[in-house]
């Protein structure tokens, strides 16, 4: 819930925010939506329009999402017609994919996607963004750890995030 105030110029601006979500489906009205810290890592490696992607998902604690989806984003269109996403993901436009990670236990127990795809050209390099798209209901105090940005030449190495 955020407070707003006018501005001195009519400009809306937010002056406070509550620190708490609050759920009402499932978990009764005005009751503190769950906490975990999910996280991800990985790499990405481009060579010759290939950009390989894996993604690592993780919950720190101490709930467990039922899933989350992570969000891939591109600098450079992807080449969509005729590919194929594995199963879970789905093409959120010409430069983002999102997935599925499925379950989150507490525990730390790691959840891996592997992208294959392909650019719509040959770029020297491009930029990936990855970050959490929804989060399955949680809060999480530490979103730093699930939004990262890296960039890839085209070396074919793996640039980790």
């Amino acid at each position: 819930m955020f407070i707003m105030r006018k501005a001195p110029r009519g400009a809306a601006v937010v002056v406070a925010a509550a620190v708490g979500m609050v759920v009402g489906a499932g978990g009764g009205a005005g009751a503190v939506a769950p906490e975990a810290d999910v996280a991800y890592h990985g790499y990405a490696s481009l060579r010759d329009g290939r950009l390989d992607i894996l993604v690592l998902a993780r919950n720190h604690g101490p709930a467990a999402p039922a899933d989350t989806t992570v969000r891939v984003t591109v600098s450079a269109p992807l080449a969509a017609p005729g590919h194929t996403l594995p199963p879970g993901c789905l093409w959120g436009g010409d430069r983002e994919v999102l997935c599925a990670t499925g379950a989150l236990p507490a525990d730390g127990t790691l959840r891996e996607r592997r992208l294959a795809l392909r650019t719509a050209g040959t770029p020297h390099e491009v930029t990936v963004r990855v970050e959490t798209a929804w989060n399955g209901g949680v809060t999480d105090r530490d979103p730093a750890d699930n939004r990262h940005q890296v960039l890839v030449p085209a070396t074919g190495d793996p640039y980790v995030f």
